[in-house]
């Protein structure tokens, strides 16, 4: 079995006082979009209204199915067509999704763009991620057959 590398760029923004956090582009939908880059994230979320405005019929569920740094209530389960990390393409990903307004509105606060999803560690143990913070790289390895 052969592994390929994918080389993914971050950006690293400030949040003032309380740290730091890591941005990487995503396309769902065929959008470019941010995603936080979240070691500490148990499994990957999308922000709700992007999946509501592209996927029909979505199941809703209460409680948490994720957790990540943010606090958010009431969750969306999702198949996405297509995710693409870099180089990346998961196709047929079974997404959470959770209003991340409270998020943006932060980010929008501090005059970082809004995200559209935290990529948590069920990808980032998936793929081997390793993040090289001087670099501001996230390396993604994928098992090829």
């Amino acid at each position: 079995m052969y592994m390929r590398t994918i080389t993914v760029p971050l950006t690293l923004i400030s949040l003032e006082d309380d740290g730091f956090h890591l941005l990487a582009d995503i396309v769902i939908f065929g959008l470019r979009l941010y995603a936080v880059v979240d070691t500490g994230a148990s499994r990957s979320v999308f922000d709700k209204s992007l999946l509501q405005g592209h996927l029909p019929g979505l199941d809703h569920r209460e409680g948490d199915l994720a957790t990540t740094l943010f606090t958010t209530s009431g969750t969306i389960q999702a198949v996405l067509p297509e995710l693409r990390i870099g180089r990346l393409c998961i196709r047929d990903y079974d997404a959470v999704a959770l209003d991340l307004e409270s998020v943006n509105n932060t980010y929008k606060g501090f005059g970082h763009p809004p995200i559209a999803g935290i990529i948590g560690s069920d990808l980032l143990l998936r793929y081997h991620a390793v993040i090289d913070y001087k670099k501001t790289r996230l390396f993604l390895h994928e098992d090829l057959p």
